[in-house]
């Protein structure tokens, strides 16, 4: 079952938000330009994190090919709001245009676990994500060599996560003196340590949708007190990511263990898969110079890391519906940069199989 939060956009801290409508169906594909069908399995229930059950919807092209590419979405709204609804029409046009099996996923919220969820946390459920959609993807006519990862805003944060926290795997739980992470979901028998041993969590690509990067930064700048209305939006009280006893100016390392732009290594020592990152120019939540101070980190370390910025589009235009404050609509400003999504990942990570 989906959780009832409002659908609420992660914009700034102006803190006015509006309602999105207009959700596509499987009947209704979310753009007219010949997407095929596409068969949609929502809630499935793939894990529950210390009571609070995880769900995801799977959609699987109608065709006769397969199997297909692989591309795991994990929505924004600042790690407070959302679920994976506001995602419906990215998912489905994904899904239609690019012939793609489309894992729409949901992760717990700080305020989950009446507010005592941690950003640790977070990034071991999408982790836990990446690991139960490779063992089974299968069944959904998904191909699991062939995974990308993606998400905007908060999501595109999640996705560099993945790629850049997968070998930083630990059974002990997240500390100062131990930053790594337990994904959620392990197959039974393994362990975090034999996980990232084995690159089991590796992933081909991933997109990056004018993603925030440096979670350091936005905590010295206030994330975490009562002046962030998302805590109020989310149902919560403000507080420290990783709890009232931590701070960002005594744990900075803990900070900047869950902060990409740390921890992006050299190709020497590890090669990244392609990515693909990109923002609106009127973007004010994750201006255009901070997706590039992440996108310079990336190519400094001999990284493959495609950049492009969208002229005259502002924060959130891949969520579904409207949203008037920011003058955002899903059918006006995103098929373009989904088009663009579609041939990279399809570059990357190839086309459907045509069945005999």
């Amino acid at each position: 079952m989906r959780r009832l939060r409002p659908l609420l956009l992660h914009i700034s801290a102006l803190l006015l938000f509006s309602l999105n409508t207009g959700t596509a169906t499987a009947a209704e594909p979310a753009s007219a330009d010949n997407p095929v069908e596409f068969i949609a399995h929502r809630d499935i229930h793939w894990v529950t994190a210390k009571g609070h059950p995880l769900t995801t919807d799977i959609l699987v092209p109608d065709t006769d090919s397969g199997p297909y590419p692989v591309v795991i979405i994990y929505h924004g709204g600042g790690w407070l709001i959302n679920d994976n609804s506001i995602m419906d029409a990215t998912a489905e046009y994904l899904a239609g245009h690019g012939q793609l099996v489309v894992v729409n996923m949901n992760y717990r919220l700080l305020g989950d676990n009446d507010n005592s969820t941690t950003m640790d946390e977070i990034v071991g459920d999408v982790l836990g994500g990446v690991r139960w959609v490779k063992e089974h993807i299968a069944e959904y006519g998904g191909d699991p060599q062939r995974i990308a990862v993606t998400g905007d805003s908060a999501g595109g944060h999640l996705s560099a996560m993945v790629l850049l926290a997968a070998r930083n795997l630990s059974s002990k739980d997240f500390s100062a003196q131990n930053p790594a992470f337990k994904p959620t979901y392990l197959p039974a028998g393994k362990t975090p340590e034999q996980i990232a041993q084995s690159g089991e969590l590796n992933v081909q690509a991933a997109v990056l949708s004018y993603g925030a990067f440096d979670l350091h930064q936005s905590a010295k700048n206030g994330f975490e007190s009562a002046g962030n209305f998302f805590w109020k939006m989310g149902g919560a009280e403000a507080r420290g990511m990783f709890g009232e006893n931590y701070n960002v100016k005594d744990s900075p390392q803990m900070y900047k263990a869950v902060s990409p732009t740390y921890l992006v290594p050299q190709a020497s020592e590890r090669k990244m898969p392609p990515v693909f990152a990109h923002v609106g120019s009127k973007d004010t939540t994750t201006p255009p110079e901070a997706v590039a101070a992440f996108v310079k980190k990336m190519e400094a370390a001999g990284q493959p890391i495609e950049y492009k910025v969208y002229p005259g589009k502002n924060h959130a235009f891949l969520d579904t519906g409207c949203n008037e404050f920011l003058r955002n609509c899903f059918d006006k400003d995103a098929p373009d940069t989904l088009d663009d999504m579609i041939r990279f990942l399809h570059k990357s990570l190839g086309a459907a199989v045509q069945q005999d």
